[in-house]
């Protein structure tokens, strides 16, 4: 697989992860997971970003 598509692909792993961490913090009114989850939601957002970046520079 091209580096594009690993990144787009892991980024939206991350994604989808931390949304459930975050939603698990808030479920158990835990603020650790909560903001554990918020941080890996966000940086799969950027790691996606830069998937795209990538595809983009290399057409």
């Amino acid at each position: 697989m091209k580096p594009s598509t690993i990144d787009r692909t892991q980024g939206k792993l991350h994604e989808v992860k931390g949304k459930v961490k975050e939603e698990i913090g808030k479920a158990t009114n835990d603020p650790n997971v909560e903001v554990s989850g918020e941080a890996e939601k966000n940086a799969g957002k950027v790691q996606k970003w830069i998937g795209r970046a990538e595809k983009k520079v290399g057409e």
